[in-house]
């Protein structure tokens, strides 16, 4: 470089050092020659990985592809200024007002050029959400929900805009007074609004409360009222100005889901059988009823963790083992423990689980039952000790004959005893309430004379039985009596001393209320998804209408502003600063909403720009850097494998920011041989995927289980010490097959 260049650079770095925007110099071989600190700063990167450094190298493969046909203009002599929206590398998607000035040589040729780049973003960004917001109060207004009204106290006269014509069924154009206005409050109303407009200060002007109207055609609304009262310097209220909202339609839906909530409980709480739920983490939400009578305790020790405190501790890990081990993979379980009952006993309980999804098909935790099966157990329990007894004195048959009637009488479980011609030997007096026989006339009758209905296979299960086979039936159920029942049974032969086949032992034990409860249980999951679901819709219309409501009310003292008014220049000052404090309140309440619900831009602009503006912000949020590229991707990517895509890869990248210890990420999404490619990056300190799998967080499990939905895998490589890649993969052509309804 020519010591006169060099002269010129150095007074250009002296001129910028003060300056607050970017300002490079590059060459017409597309390098940079020069670079401010503000520069630097804002594309995250040392000068002296930027200087002397080709700009596709620092600022990414299509940023420069995007900013090319600028370079191009500029090196033909042109002066340029554009504001562009690009993904540069490092910093992710911007918007950029850039003014480039081409640079002559001696002999008046174009040799490079000066850049001077303002980063726009914000500015945009606002610009944006002030259009949307403009458009979302012009829909509201249009659709009659909400007015705008102003209430002079002088006059009493009230002016409102032209939609509380048909939410207050008034004529359009009729007169309309406060006294008239205050006629139409619900009688059971009134004293609340009065009571509530009585508490109006200069401190405390503002006003929000909801109440019923009578229209003049009778007809009852709810109504939401969000104003300001202005008052004169002697503290009367000169004039109120605000936005009034018809909220009947939510009051109905939470009357509905009020109902709906009331149903589930009162099934849960009658139900014949124990009910729990647990949420995502693996915690206690909820116990019916028949569980607080059963344990005794309150219901805030019940919940967490609480219901383990009660499970022998013999029992306890096994339990937990079963339960982690059927969380993690998402899937039904059953489980027999001892549990404590209020007066200190232990108690046998079968307890099943299942998992719970939303209507969208996303994990929601689970519900289950327990019933009491104590009998049954002590049943088993005196069948193994008889047994280990018949064992130790087969040569003593008359001992044998004896426990076995005594056994045989009072075992709390169904038990008959039949020889080769299934004639009675012995019978429990659970079997005979079971069946409904008379114990003392059944004995050396036969099975067949009892029941002579008896279907074809059970005479088949009995002739196998008898040919020595020993067969069993953890379900099974027939029609008797014009009802359904449903027994567990085992039947096996038994011996006599010398080796022959004497007959068979049936055990059969009624399972009925089991299955009674699990249909129960299935029955209250639904209802519980139903309410979640309107919970859902409930809570979609009630912020809907609190964000528009502030919006209008902001909007009406907007407009006060530009009207002018008499107040003094401070208390203007002083309204104006809460002004801008409430819109970026709104701001910032609106963001937070779009982070938690759905993404509206995955739905509008697709998955590569939903995936970059997530990168974007979570980097902006959490102070990390997101290396975000996408190439190839599909025009037309269904919005199930979108979703589950982009579920992955917030799932993904907060994992990496929370536990990987690194602050730097790479994501690429691609498009690969009709499959689509999702790869999360991190240098971090890595982990053993096994073991996390197995551990309480559901995070990787979560991820694989949304690729399952549309036949997709993901893969997890990590090193101690060695980062950790993540890849989802998922074909896009014809041939594949997606679960709907995904979140």
């Amino acid at each position: 470089m020519q010591e006169k260049e060099l002269r010129a650079l150095e007074t250009m770095e002296m001129l910028t050092k003060q300056m607050s925007v970017a300002v490079t110099r590059c060459s017409q071989d597309f390098r940079y020659v020069w670079a401010n600190e503000v520069y630097a700063d804002w594309i995250r990167r040392p000068l002296n990985e930027i200087v002397d450094h080709p700009i596709s190298e620092v600022l990414g493969k299509h940023a420069f592809e995007a900013l090319l046909p600028h370079f191009n203009r500029v090196l033909s002599g042109e002066k340029i200024h554009y504001e562009q929206e690009t993904n540069f590398q490092g910093i992710g998607q911007r918007w950029t007002s850039a003014d480039y000035i081409p640079n002559f040589d001696s002999t008046g040729t174009v040799d490079g050029w000066v850049a001077v780049v303002v980063d726009i973003t914000e500015r945009k960004k606002a610009e944006e959400a002030l259009r949307e917001s403009e458009e979302r109060l012009r829909l509201a207004a249009e659709a009659g929900r909400m007015f705008a009204y102003s209430w002079d106290a002088a006059t009493d006269l009230i002016e409102r805009s032209g939609e509380s014509a048909e939410i207050l069924g008034v004529e359009k154009d009729a007169a309309t007074t406060g006294a008239v206005v205050a006629a139409m409050v619900h009688p059971e109303d009134k004293e609340q609004v009065e009571a509530t407009l009585a508490k109006l200060t200069a401190e405390t002007p503002n006003l929000r409360i909801a109440y019923r109207v009578i229209r003049p055609d009778g007809k009852v609304i709810w109504l939401e009222r969000n104003s300001r009262a202005y008052f004169d310097e002697h503290g009367k209220i000169k004039r109120t100005v605000g936005m009034v909202v018809d909220i009947t339609e939510r009051k109905r839906a939470e009357e509905a889901v009020s109902e709906s909530e009331q149903r589930f409980r009162l099934v849960a709480d009658t139900a014949p059988v124990v009910i729990w739920m647990t949420d995502t983490d693996k915690l206690c939400t909820y116990v019916n009823k028949p569980w607080l009578d059963l344990t005794g305790r309150p219901l805030h020790s019940e919940l967490g963790n609480g219901w383990a405190e009660g499970i022998h501790p013999e029992d306890l890990q096994s339990c937990m083992n079963t339960y982690t081990k059927a969380f993690d993979r998402r899937e039904e379980f059953r489980m027999e423990y001892r549990l404590r009952r209020h007066d200190g006993e232990y108690r046998w309980i079968l307890d099943i689980g299942v998992p719970r999804f939303s209507h969208h098909a996303s994990f929601a935790g689970y519900i289950g039952i327990a019933v009491d099966v104590t009998e049954r157990k002590l049943a088993e329990e005196a069948l193994q000790r008889l047994n280990r007894t018949l064992e130790g004195h087969t040569a003593l048959l008359q001992t044998r004959e004896e426990l076995l009637k005594i056994f045989v009488k009072n075992v709390p479980a169904g038990v008959a005893m039949f020889d080769r011609d299934m004639r009675y030997l012995q019978v429990s007096d659970r079997f005979c309430a079971d069946y409904s026989i008379d114990s003392s006339q059944v004995l050396g009758r036969s099975h067949y004379e009892l029941f002579p209905d008896i279907p074809e296979r059970w005479k088949e299960i009995h002739r196998r039985a008898l040919q020595g086979e020993t067969l069993r039936a953890d379900e099974d159920c027939w029609d008797r009596e014009g009802s359904t029942l449903w027994v567990r049974w085992e039947i096996r032969p038994w011996w006599n001393p010398e080796g022959s086949q004497g007959g068979v032992l049936l055990f059969a034990e009624d399972i009925t209320r089991i299955k009674q409860s699990e249909e129960t249980l299935s029955r209250v999951n639904q209802k519980l998804i139903q309410a979640q679901e309107e919970e859902r819709t409930r809570i979609a219309r009630e912020l809907h209408d609190d964000i528009c409501q502030r919006i209008a009310l902001l909007a009406v003292r907007l407009g006060d502003f530009r009207h002018g008014n008499r107040e003094s220049l401070a208390q203007l000052r002083c309204a104006l600063g809460k002004a801008s404090e409430e819109a970026q309140d709104l701001g910032a309440d609106v963001q937070a909403l779009s982070h938690r619900l759905h993404s509206s831009k995955l739905k509008h602009l697709g998955l590569t720009v939903a995936a970059a503006g997530f990168c974007r912000e979570f980097s902006d949020q959490q102070g990390v850097k997101i290396d975000f590229h996408s190439e190839s991707l599909p025009k037309e990517l269904s919005d199930e494998i979108s979703i589950c895509l982009f579920r992955v890869l917030q799932e993904a990248v907060q994992n990496a920011a929370k536990h990987s210890g690194s602050r730097h990420f790479q994501v690429l999404l691609r498009s690969r041989s009709n499959r689509v490619e999702l790869t999360i990056h991190d240098s971090g300190i890595g982990f053993d995927p096994e073991i996390a799998l197995h551990r309480d967080g559901i995070g990787l499990t979560s991820m694989r289980e949304r690729m399952k939905l549309i036949n997709g895998e993901l893969s997890v490589e990590s090193e101690l010490q060695r980062g950790t890649t993540i890849c989802a993969r998922v074909a896009c052509g014809p041939q594949m097959k997606t679960v709907s309804n995904l979140s």
